[in-house]
């Protein structure tokens, strides 16, 4: 869990400025539901992202 926070802070939150709460929930949203959930790399998935990882397996 560690890793997985230490990601998300240096890769969608570190250095950045939000105006709102609002502006920062959506931000994590993002990293979250776009990119970490179906386009980053993991090392788990042979390093494979899991969108592709699932579609190896539909198809």
């Amino acid at each position: 869990m560690e890793s997985w926070n230490h990601s998300l802070k240096v890769e969608a939150i570190h250095g950045e400025r939000f105006l709102t709460r609002h502006q920062a929930k959506q931000q994590v949203f993002e990293y979250i539901e776009v990119y970490y959930n179906r386009k980053r790399l993991h090392s788990k998935l042979g390093y494979m992202s899991p969108e592709a990882y699932e579609l190896k397996f539909v198809a």
